[in-house]
C-alpha cells in the first residue's frame, strides 16, 4: 500500500465500487465485525452464559478477535497493498466476492461449532488458507522477493488457525494455537508497521520541510524484528519460563528505541500520523507487561494480552484503515473530528481494559465500559467511512 499517498478515484460507485478493492469490504466488514462481537462478548462475560455451539466463549472470543477481525484486515490491507508491490492487477469482482464470502462463513459457522464439528473447522480454516495462496500466487508471480517474509506469516497464521481447530477437536484448551496467532500478528505489526510508521512520516514532514527525518531501516531495525520473532516463540512455547521474561523485555526494550527513532512528537499536528506512534508504541509496552506478568504471577498475562489487542492492533489496524480507505478513495490524508474521535474511543477503551485489575471500581464494570468505548470508536468508524468504502460521495465535500 506504499503508493497510497497520491491516491486514486474509483470509477464506479454503489455495488461495483465496493467490489473494486479489497480493502472495501473486508474494511468494512472488520469494522462492523468488531462493533459487534466485543459487546458480545462482553454480554457474555457479565452475564455468565455461554455462547450457542462456541465452547468455552473465551476461546470464541479470542479465536474470532485474532482470525476473524484481524484476518479480516490483513486480507484488505493484502489485496490492496500487493498490486502495488508487484505491479500485477488486484483481485476484484467475482474472486474478491468468494474471498470475501469465505470470511463471512468462518465467522457463522463457528457461532455453531459444537453442532456443525469438522465441517464448522473446515470452513473456517479455508479463509485463511486462500488468503495465503492468493499472497503467494501474486507475490511470485510478479518476483516480489521482498514480500516473500509477508507470504510466510499469513500462511503461519492459517497454520495456527488450523492448530485452534485440532486442539479443540482434541479436547485441548487451545492455548498454543492462541498464543501463536498472536505472536504472528505481533511479527506482522513489526514488519509491516516497520516500513508504514516511519515512511508515512517522512512524506508528511517533508511537505513541512523538516530538518530532521526518522531514521531510515538500519541493521538494527533487523535486531529489533529478529528480537520479536524469538519473544513471540519462547512465549509461546513457554509463556512462563524466566527465560521468556528476559526476551519479552530485551524486545520490548528494543522497540521502543526503535520507535524513538521515528520521531513521533513531531507529528502531533497531524493526528492520522501521530496515531501510527501511539498504536505502535502499545507493543512494547505489551511485551513488558507480559515480562511483568510472569515475574509477578499476580498480575498474570491479561493486561500484557490487552495492551497488545486491544491497544497495538486495535489502533494500529484502525490506522491502517482509515489512512488507506482516505488516500484510495482520493480523499485528503488528515483525521477530521470524526476520524479523532475514532482514535480516542479506541485510545481509551484499550487503556482502561489493561488498567482494569487495579482500577478503584468493580471490575466487571471496568471491563464494560471499556468495551463500550472501544467497541464505539469501530462503531464510529463503520458510520464515518462505510459510505466511502462502498463507493458513496467519491469526491470530499
Amino acid at each position: 500500500m506504499d503508493r497510497q499517498e497520491s491516491g486514486t478515484r474509483p470509477s464506479a460507485q454503489g455495488s461495483a465500487a465496493l467490489w473494486s478493492g479489497g480493502f472495501r469490504p473486508f474494511f468494512l466488514a472488520a469494522g462492523a465485525f468488531a462493533a459487534i462481537a466485543v459487546p458480545l462478548w462482553v454480554l457474555v462475560l457479565v452475564s455468565g452464559a455461554g455462547t450457542a455451539g462456541t465452547g468455552d466463549p473465551l476461546y470464541w472470543h479470542i479465536h474470532e478477535m485474532i482470525f476473524g477481525y484481524v484476518a479480516a484486515v490483513v486480507a484488505g490491507f493484502l489485496l490492496t497493498a500487493i498490486p502495488n508491490w508487484t505491479g500485477r492487477l488486484p483481485v476484484r469482482g467475482r474472486p474478491l466476492m468468494l474471498l470475501f464470502a469465505l470470511w463471512l462463513a468462518g465467522r457463522l459457522v463457528t457461532l455453531a461449532a459444537a453442532t456443525l464439528g469438522s465441517l464448522a473447522a473446515a470452513v473456517d480454516a479455508a479463509f485463511l488458507i486462500a488468503l495465503a495462496a492468493v499472497a503467494w500466487r501474486e507475490v511470485i508471480g510478479g518476483r516480489n522477493l521482498r514480500n516473500v517474509p509477508i507470504c510466510g506469516l499469513v500462511s503461519l497464521l492459517a497454520l495456527a488457525n488450523v492448530v485452534f481447530h485440532v486442539e479443540v477437536a482434541a479436547g485441548s484448551v487451545p492455548s498454543y494455537s492462541l498464543r501463536g496467532g498472536l505472536g504472528v500478528v505481533l511479527l506482522l505489526i513489526t514488519m509491516i508497521g516497520g516500513r508504514i510508521v516511519p515512511s508515512f512520516t517522512r512524506n508528511w514532514m517533508a511537505k513541512r520541510n523538516a530538518a530532521v527525518m526518522p531514521a531510515a531501516f538500519a541493521p538494527f531495525d533487523k535486531l529489533c524484528l529478529a528480537a520479536a520473532a524469538i519473544a513471540a516463540a519462547a512465549w509461546t512455547a513457554a509463556p512462563d519460563t524466566m527465560v521468556t521474561a528476559v526476551l519479552l523485555l530485551a524486545a520490548a526494550a528494543l522497540h521502543a528505541g526503535r520507535l524513538l527513532r521515528w520521531r513521533g512528537w513531531d507529528t502531533v499536528a497531524e493526528p492520522l500520523v501521530l496515531v501510527l506512534h501511539v498504536a505502535y508504541a502499545w507493543l512494547p509496552l505489551a511485551m513488558a507487561l507480559l515480562a511483568a506478568g510472569i515475574l509477578s504471577p499476580g498480575i498474570g498475562p491479561s493486561p500484557g494480552i490487552h495492551a497488545f489487542t486491544a491497544g497495538g492492533v486495535g489502533m494500529m489496524t484502525l490506522a491502517v484503515m482509515t489512512r488507506a480507505t482516505l488516500g484510495h478513495t482520493g480523499r485528503d490524508l488528515a483525521a477530521d473530528k470524526g476520524t479523532r474521535w475514532i482514535y480516542l474511543l479506541v485510545f481509551a477503551g484499550a487503556a482502561i481494559r489493561v488498567a482494569a485489575p487495579w482500577l478503584p471500581f468493580e471490575y466487571l464494570s471496568s471491563v464494560t465500559v471499556a468495551g463500550g468505548l472501544w467497541s464505539g470508536g469501530f462503531l464510529l468508524f463503520v458510520r464515518n467511512y462505510g459510505p466511502m468504502l462502498i463507493g458513496v460521495g467519491i469526491r470530499k465535500p
